[in-house]
C-alpha cells in the first residue's frame, strides 16, 4: 500500500514541477528583455504604434513611377513610357515586320480554340467550349477546427 501512496506523490511533484516550468516560460524575466525600450516606455517618452503601418498610395505611385523612369532622371519621357508597350508588341508580332496581323493579334486566342477543339473537327461542343472558361482561383478557405476539438483541447 506504500507503494502507491509514494507512487502518488512522486507523480503529483512531477506534474506540480511541470507547472512552474511551464509557467516561468510565459513570463519573461527582466535580464532577458532589453533595458533602453522598457526604461523608454517608462519615462514616456516613445511608445509602440497599435497598428502596423501601411504602404501609403503615394509610396505605391512612387514605385509605379520608378519603374518608368528608367533613366532615373525624375522625369518620364515618351520613349520611357512605352517601353513596356514595345515588349509586348513585339511578343505579339512573331513574324517581325513591324505590322501586326490578326492572327498574330489573335494567336493566344488561336491556340486555346485548337486545345478546346479535342476531335480536331474545327467546331466546339458545349463539352469543349466549357474547357475555355477562364480558371478562377478560389477564395481561400479558412480552415477552423471543429467546435467539439477546440473544447476538448482547451
Amino acid at each position: 500500500m506504500w507503494r502507491y501512496v509514494a507512487g502518488g506523490g512522486a507523480g503529483l511533484a512531477a506534474v506540480a514541477a511541470g507547472v512552474i516550468l511551464w509557467a516561468s516560460r510565459d513570463t519573461p524575466s527582466a535580464a532577458a528583455l532589453p533595458a533602453r525600450p522598457i526604461a523608454a516606455l517608462e519615462e514616456g517618452q516613445a511608445s509602440l504604434p497599435d497598428t502596423v503601418p501601411e504602404a501609403s498610395a503615394r509610396t505605391r505611385e512612387e514605385k509605379r513611377f520608378g519603374r518608368y523612369d528608367k533613366d532615373r532622371n525624375g522625369q518620364i519621357t515618351r520613349e520611357e513610357y512605352f517601353v513596356s508597350r514595345r515588349k509586348a508588341y513585339a511578343k505579339l508580332d512573331t513574324d517581325g515586320d513591324g505590322r501586326l496581323s490578326f492572327d498574330e493579334w489573335a494567336a493566344k486566342t488561336n491556340g486555346k480554340f485548337a486545345t478546346a477543339d479535342a476531335d480536331k473537327s474545327g467546331t466546339m461542343s458545349a463539352a469543349e467550349f466549357a474547357t475555355t472558361a477562364v480558371k478562377r482561383k478560389p477564395a481561400r478557405a479558412v480552415k477552423c477546427p471543429p467546435a467539439a476539438a477546440t473544447a476538448e483541447e482547451g
